[in-house]
């Protein structure tokens, strides 16, 4: 009776286990063929539009006359200085909070917050810069500046919980062996932790500066532009993005601007597979660098 049922559970496993499998490769297999589907129409509908001439124009209200080349520099922009901002206080506040800090009730509170901030939806980040960066740090100034810390607050929380997550995941024998010999706390983050979690961190800083340069919510707060017809030259210019302008080009009554924005979704991924590119590259560099 025993061995009967052991072997009826084991069946009922198997088959959920089945189960599960095929739902999982089958929800795969749509994804696919849906993101297929969508970059195949993208890319018809774009390709044509897609040359030097609209990577170095402005902007236009006439469809076939419109390029991206501001609203291109100003993604450049701000995806650098919001980097610049981002990637030494998240990971400095991760090394704090998993190798100095001393876990208590403060701690957790903190931690627990850190998590929360992650879920808030963009647009609440776009309406606290616009108020705190945009009307009282810089005297309602729509700069460079307020919309790359208006992105480091939307993505630091990302970066943090990712860094503490690459932390963790180095062996504590490979602490105690630099205590061993007689290192301090912060040669042994500095010299042992940091070149193990590297890899695991920059993982983290890809996907939220992924997230960053696709968000046209905070930056509709704060840049509101979508007509510009100069380069930002400094962090106090003024500015546009890639998302915000597709986003344009998207409401216009005419049918040719449909195929602009297009093609500016193809200049938009190629940015991220370039970013994403370099970004693993580091990370393997790193990864092959801690093995040896």
């Amino acid at each position: 009776m025993l061995t009967s049922r052991k072997t009826n559970s084991k069946k009922t496993r198997q088959i959920k286990e089945t189960f599960f499998l095929y739902l999982f490769l089958s929800s795969v297999v749509i994804g696919i063929l849906a993101l297929a589907v969508l970059l195949i129409d993208v890319l018809i509908d774009g390709l044509p539009y897609l040359n030097w001439d609209f990577l170095t124009k402005y902007a236009s209200r006439k469809p076939l006359n419109s390029g991206i080349l501001a609203p291109l520099a100003g993604t450049v922009w701000v995806v650098l200085l919001t980097a610049i901002f981002t990637v030494p206080v998240g990971i400095a506040t991760a090394i704090y909070l998993e190798e100095f800090a001393k876990k208590g009730r403060f701690i957790r509170l903190i931690e627990l917050n850190i998590s929360n901030l992650a879920g808030v939806p963009s647009v609440i980040y776009g309406l606290l810069g616009l108020a705190v960066f945009v009307q009282f740090l810089f005297d309602g100034s729509r700069n460079l500046i307020s919309g790359a810390f208006t992105l480091t607050l939307l993505i630091l929380p990302i970066v943090i919980i990712a860094s503490q997550e690459a932390i963790k995941a180095v062996p504590s024998s490979f602490k105690d062996a630099g205590y061993a010999m007689g290192a301090t706390r912060w040669q042994v983050v500095k010299n042992v932790v940091l070149p193990q979690a590297i890899p695991g961190m920059m993982s983290g800083i890809i996907l939220a500066l992924s997230r960053a340069i696709g968000e046209a919510a905070p930056i509709l707060m704060i840049s509101s532009l979508v007509w510009v017809t100069f380069v930002p030259t400094t962090p106090n210019s003024k500015f546009t993005v890639l998302p915000l302008q597709i986003y344009t080009w998207v409401s216009q009554p005419q049918e040719d601007f449909r195929s602009i924005a297009a093609a500016g979704i193809i200049v938009l991924l190629v940015i991220l597979l370039i970013m994403n590119s370099i970004a693993v590259k580091i990370r393997n560099k790193y990864q092959q660098r801690s093995e040896q």
